[in-house]
């Protein structure tokens, strides 16, 4: 990185020491687990140029942003939606997780028993190493679990500007009335944030530039259900991942790119495993970058990921918004809708998402199932019990994992994901 990238850092207050050790361990795993793979797209190299930046060019960008008076908006979860803060003349990102950092004063505020992620993205804040969070000129939480919202209560006294969304845990007609009016206030609060009253017309320029992106990721993650699979899970997870971060033009003109690659490389049968290499869905909590560990564990293991039933994967993306409305608030009725199916583990119950996995197993081809759960957290590990047996029931292979962002754990999961492989094999 640039010295020019340092004197950013500084300005935005990050600790240039602990933000180097980051850098350096995030340059490591991704050499020895991205960069060491075999016969990648050349598409790809798109993906490592946006790695090799995302605290250094993408930031500066984002503060480019700011400086022409454009808002910068970060986010933890897939139900705030990026259809308002565009229509507002802002930015969303998303924030730092998927790995630990400064536990011990994380853990002065949060109980060690706490979900990883939450802990996660407390350590990124208490550490000051992450850029994104520091140029947000709002953070908005969200009352997704427990865990989060206090979580929330702590973190509010961390950052200037937080604000926190309500969300339903019933899929009825009163969930969705409250989605609804928490859907209105963060559109009056981004017009107050922006000084940018929103249009009809904007809101269907943002929601029809959301659903390209989203197309795009559909696009590519079909292109999986090929045998032999054109791209590693690795590297669809990658795309994943930076959906949340890159530009979305850029992002949706790049997802495209590489799939015009993979769809020559499906006509010509040629894929990064052998045909008939055993396919593994995964399913469960969000992946943020830098969480690659069960990823790369089951793809050493000899398996292949087709398919990830998670926030950062099919769940996050799935739907598409209704762009025909006229009217403010037809369109904002349509983002609602929109945001209402998506089958979060908060839901009580939530038979979607089971038959969203039995789908996608039958989409991908894949030959079983591994159910991630961060531990601690208690909605999809309260989750995985009754889908694991409901899958079993069908003669759907499932795996349980439970397991945080640390390494202490992988020869044990590399054991139990090669025994389960070794189930799959015809």
């Amino acid at each position: 990185m640039s010295d020019d990238y340092r004197s950013m850092w500084t300005d935005l207050g990050l600790d240039l020491e602990a933000h180097d050790a980051l850098l350096g361990v995030l340059g490591n795993a991704y050499r020895e687990i991205y960069l060491a793979q075999q016969d990648r797209p050349e598409g790809m190299g798109y993906f490592d140029f946006v790695m090799s930046e995302v605290h250094g060019l993408r930031i500066k960008e984002l503060l480019d942003e700011k400086a022409a008076g454009r808002k910068i908006v970060g986010s933890y979860c897939v139900f705030v939606p990026e259809e308002i803060v565009l229509a507002a003349n802002a930015t969303l990102v998303g924030l730092c997780s998927g790995a630990d950092f400064a536990m011990e004063e994380v853990e002065m505020l949060l109980p060690r028993n706490t979900c990883a992620l939450i802990k996660s993205a407390f350590g990124f804040k208490i550490g000051k190493v992450c850029p994104y969070l520091e140029s947000a000129d709002m953070v908005v939480g969200e009352n997704t679990c427990d865990g989060k919202k206090k979580a929330y209560e702590s973190l509010g006294h961390m950052i200037e500007n937080l604000y926190v969304m309500d969300l339903p845990q019933m899929k009825s007609d009163q969930g969705r009335a409250l989605l609804k009016a928490e859907y209105d206030r963060f559109k009056a609060a981004m017009e107050v944030l922006t000084g940018v009253t929103i249009t009809a017309d904007a809101l269907k320029e943002a929601i029809r530039t959301v659903n390209a992106k989203r197309a795009a990721l559909h696009r590519l993650l079909s292109l999986r259900a090929a045998d032999p699979t054109p791209i590693s899970g690795l590297d669809a997870l990658l795309a994943n991942q930076v959906f949340f971060y890159d530009n979305p033009a850029r992002f949706t003109a790049s997802v495209n790119a590489i799939c015009d690659e993979l769809e020559k490389r499906v006509a010509q049968q040629q894929g990064v495993f052998a045909a008939g290499t055993p396919r593994i869905l995964i399913s469960g909590c969000p992946q943020a970058v830098p969480n690659w560990k069960l990823p790369w564990i089951i793809e050493s293991a000899g398996a292949v990921i087709v398919g990830e039933e998670s926030c950062v994967g099919e769940r996050g993306t799935r739907h598409l918004t209704d762009d025909t409305g006229r009217t403010v608030d037809e369109l904002m009725a349509a983002i609602v809708d929109r945001y209402f199916q998506v089958d979060c583990a908060i839901f009580t119950p939530n038979p979607d998402r089971l038959m969203h996995i039995k789908e996608m197993v039958g989409a991908y081809h894949a030959d079983g199932v591994i159910h991630y759960g961060l531990q601690f957290c208690q909605p999809y590990l309260m989750e995985a019990i009754p889908v694991e047996k409901a899958l079993e029931d069908e003669n759907i292979p499932c795996l349980r994992i439970e397991t945080d962002y640390g390494m202490e754990d992988a020869g044990q999961l590399k054991t139990r994901v090669e025994a389960f492989v070794e189930l799959l094999k015809p």
